[in-house]
């Protein structure tokens, strides 16, 4: 085959005063108007999450049970902190929409539960004192 003059390409087009030769990927400027960001979810919805006081409460509440073995900690204190956190996460749970309001409720039911047979074995106890200092000593 052989080519004929016109079939050549001609010589590139002149390029304007000032204005550099762009070679792909080594553009100065951007040519789009659209800001780039990186790969992945820029923006996550508070819905999506679940709150962290939440969580704690749930994990305290059940754990109170088991605290009483701690000394200095106990039982008592981890179920305080179960209710306490469980009334701050639902606060900020109805403020920010964020998950985890049945998380919450749970622990607050979970501590306060707990709270009342710990007095009901105080009370318990006091009454098998009283009961057996009666029996022991007689009644004067």
């Amino acid at each position: 085959m052989s080519s004929k003059p016109s079939d050549l390409p001609g010589p590139p087009p002149a390029q304007p005063s000032g204005n550099p030769t762009h070679i792909a990927g080594q553009e100065v400027a951007p040519t789009t108007a659209v800001p780039h960001y990186p790969g992945g979810a820029i923006y996550s919805p508070a819905g999506t999450q679940t709150n962290s006081l939440a969580v704690v409460s749930l994990g305290a509440g059940i754990l109170s049970f088991f605290a009483h073995i701690v000394p200095g900690l106990g039982g008592f204190t981890v179920s305080l902190i179960a209710i306490i956190t469980g009334y701050m996460a639902r606060k900020q749970i109805k403020e920010s929409g964020e998950k985890g309001m049945g998380m919450a409720t749970a622990g607050m039911i979970i501590g306060i539960a707990h709270l009342a047979l710990i007095i009901l074995v105080v009370i318990g106890l006091l009454f098998l004192i009283f009961i057996m200092g009666i029996a022991i000593f007689g009644r004067h």
